[in-house]
């Protein structure tokens, strides 16, 4: 092995990868926004716009990340230092957020009897 960057598959299936979170993000807190709306009115939609953005944002920077990484390979033919521990830690943040939130809305409606059944 030379130590020069193989120019083989593996960024591409890590950027794949970021993309594929991205859009989890964007269409689970579509779906938030669709299934909580009804009971939950203006509360739920702004959370689903704001984890929309969140993960639109991410998808941008998932896409940066990639670009940085293949430029830093065909440069050095290494990582010195693996970038994108501050995107791993915003998607995570952003999804213990928006889980707490969604769970928070759902046990609130469940305890003043908004989600009983019929």
């Amino acid at each position: 092995m030379t130590g020069r960057f193989d120019a083989g598959l593996q960024p591409e299936r890590t950027a794949l990868a970021w993309r594929r979170t991205a859009l989890a993000v964007l269409v689970g807190s579509a779906l938030l926004g669709r299934l909580l709306a009804p009971r939950f009115g203006t509360a739920a939609l702004v959370l689903a716009v704001a984890g929309c953005g969140a993960g639109a944002a991410l998808h941008v920077a998932a896409g940066a990340r990639g670009r940085r990484t293949v430029r830093a390979l065909l440069r050095d033919g290494h990582l010195r230092a693996g970038p994108g521990a501050g995107l791993l830690a915003a998607t995570a943040g952003v999804a213990v957020l928006l889980g707490v939130s969604a769970t928070v809305l759902v046990l609130s409606a469940t305890h003043s009897g908004i989600l009983t059944s019929r």
